[in-house]
């Protein structure tokens, strides 16, 4: 795992701001697509954070499955393959899920 810098994102382009701070969230931890905009000096910008994991190459190595919405549930439609494939991935980390749901207060990232 990276140590998460901001310093680290400041010359960076957009996506690759936001590719950064993924590639930082630890193993067994979340962050929100707002979370990770901040974190990424793109404050306002989660949508654009979805868009942009959205557009992650198959086999990547950032966690992309790490990023979920502010409600503590996935984004993806509960029935497709990439709701399965998320949950799947964040169970294998750890995080307990209930009804489609996890307690996002336990398992959000902090970066202090």
């Amino acid at each position: 795992m990276t140590t998460f810098n901001r310093k680290d994102v400041g010359e960076l382009n957009k996506s690759e701001r936001i590719w950064q701070v993924v590639g930082c969230i630890p193993r067994g931890k979340v962050a929100t697509y707002g979370q990770v905009a901040r974190l990424a000096d793109l404050p306002g910008y989660a949508r654009y954070v979805g868009y942009t994991m959205k557009m992650l190459p198959s086999g990547t190595k950032i966690p992309w499955f790490r990023v979920v919405n502010s409600k503590g549930q996935l984004s993806f439609p509960k029935q497709s393959a990439q709701y399965q494939a998320q949950q799947e991935k964040l169970e294998a980390e750890g995080v307990v899920f209930s009804k489609g749901r996890f307690c996002l207060q336990t398992y959000i990232w902090t970066t202090d």
